[in-house]
């Protein structure tokens, strides 16, 4: 089964998408442009930039960064490729109150998402903020009503909600081809080793380390910003550092548990359960001198569902060269055969009935990084010029980051956890319950609820 445009439409209206019958792939300008900034001009920020810039709706008026380098290139590339002059800034305060940005792009470290969100909307501006939406539960519900309270659009970068493969995907089963499901499992696998302490160092001249932590702990400098994949802290490795973010389950895990709930419609588990640990990359090591990341390299997560169940896996070892498939995605289990909703490798149905034919989509995805943050930009624009809600709208999104997050509360835990969903509280469990928020560092506010 090959992807054909008309099908996708099809679909995308079923799964209750606001687009319009414009082109879905490089939104035309209507009007004036919108006046634009970017918070966070690291890899994935210019990402979601560089589709902004090719809209033909957005007018970059503003940039900022706390690493002068990142900075600076940004800049640059603004002008070479559009001929503005953007306007730098080192402190995210100074830009919404100087600049009056309309769109603001949140693309900083998780720990950063609450703040600069909640800043922006109340500031006039629509958002449209990386995933997870928040570090702890609590943010992410004072970033949900400050975006009902503005009445302002906060698109999440969760992009598989508008990926042809994975619309299509969710229209076959809630079609019911798959039947009753009873189970599904999400994962991600790759390789790696144990972990060798990195030393701690002044941080670059460049960058403005207290205020990268921010609201976060301050922990010694550990990275190396010419080499992204060193391992360190900034800029790419604050994943593995649960100061700043939670981990395999905080970042993958947020897209692979919204499929979930997207296509079954299902907001809240009664019960989640996780363990894990660091059998492989070794004990999380943090003194004057040295560190370590302090993240599980291997993690299981179960959550219990009215009818269903789900469980997640990942691991930081041993690959996945042996088993079928690739390394990422869902299997859905139903009375009808076996879903599996992957990336690169689109979707593919193995019916129960071995007589039945095997039917599978192939994926369509952008570069350079495979994505579809291209499609999830012109529905964003769509929700801004409509006054709709976007497709993966913050509301929506936050029980998918609440999945993750109480994934890891129950791994702090050492034990399971019940879930009162609508009320944002774990079932008699005062334990449980003071981890879904946390305390700032001096100088920042935790943001109500």
């Amino acid at each position: 089964m090959q992807f054909n445009r008309r099908k996708f439409l099809k679909a995308a209206a079923t799964a209750g998408l606001a687009w319009s019958a414009a082109p879905l792939w490089g939104a035309v300008a209507t009007g004036r442009k919108f006046r634009t900034a970017l918070i966070g001009c690291g890899w994935w920020g210019n990402n979601i930039l560089g589709e902004a810039m090719a809209s033909g709706a957005c007018e970059i008026t503003a940039l900022c960064d706390v690493d002068q380098r990142f900075l600076d290139r940004t800049v640059q590339r603004v002008k070479q490729e559009t001929g503005a002059d953007a306007k730098p800034h080192r402190d995210y305060r100074e830009l919404l109150e100087r600049e009056k940005p309309e769109i603001v792009i949140v693309g900083t470290p998780d720990h950063w998402h609450p703040l600069q969100t909640i800043a922006a909307v109340k500031a006039g501006a629509h958002v449209y903020v990386e995933k997870p939406i928040s570090h702890t539960i609590l943010e992410g519900q004072a970033m949900v009503e400050a975006a009902r309270a503005t009445g302002k659009v906060v698109q999440v970068g969760t992009h598989r909600r508008v990926s042809p493969h994975n619309v299509s995907g969710r229209e076959f089963i809630r079609s019911g081809k798959l039947g009753k499901i009873g189970m599904v499992r999400a994962f991600v696998h790759s390789g790696g080793g144990p972990e060798r302490p990195r030393r701690n160092s002044e941080p670059p001249k460049a960058l403005d380390w207290d205020l990268w932590c921010g609201p976060a702990p301050l922990r010694p400098f550990n990275g190396d910003p010419d080499n992204p994949w060193s391992g360190g802290i900034h800029p790419r490795g604050f994943r593995n550092y649960l100061d700043y973010a939670n981990g395999t389950l905080g970042d993958w895990g947020i897209h692979w548990l919204d499929q979930i709930l997207w296509i079954t419609g299902e907001k809240h588990p009664s019960k989640v359960f996780s363990t894990g640990g660091r059998a492989i990359r070794g004990p999380a090591i943090l003194n004057a001198t040295e560190q370590t990341t302090d993240a599980p390299d291997h993690q299981l997560a179960t959550y219990q569902f009215s009818g269903f169940d789900v469980s997640w896996e990942h691991r930081q070892f041993a690959g996945n060269n042996a088993e079928k498939g690739e390394h990422v995605g869902c299997y859905f289990y139903g009375e009808k055969g076996t879903f599996h909703l992957g990336w690169k490798m689109g979707w593919t149905f193995y019916p129960t009935n071995s007589q039945d034919p095997v039917v599978t989509e192939a994926p369509r995805l952008n570069k350079p990084d495979d994505q579809n943050i291209r499609e999830l930009w012109a529905d964003f624009l769509n929700a801004i010029r409509t006054g709709g809600r976007p497709v993966s709208d913050i509301g929506e999104i936050q029980h998918a980051t609440n999945l993750a997050l109480l994934g890891m509360l129950s791994y702090k835990l050492g034990r399971s956890v019940e879930w009162d969903g609508p009320r944002l509280q774990c079932v008699g469990d005062a334990a449980a319950n003071q981890l879904l928020r946390r305390e700032y560092r001096k100088g920042w506010e935790y943001p109500a609820v």
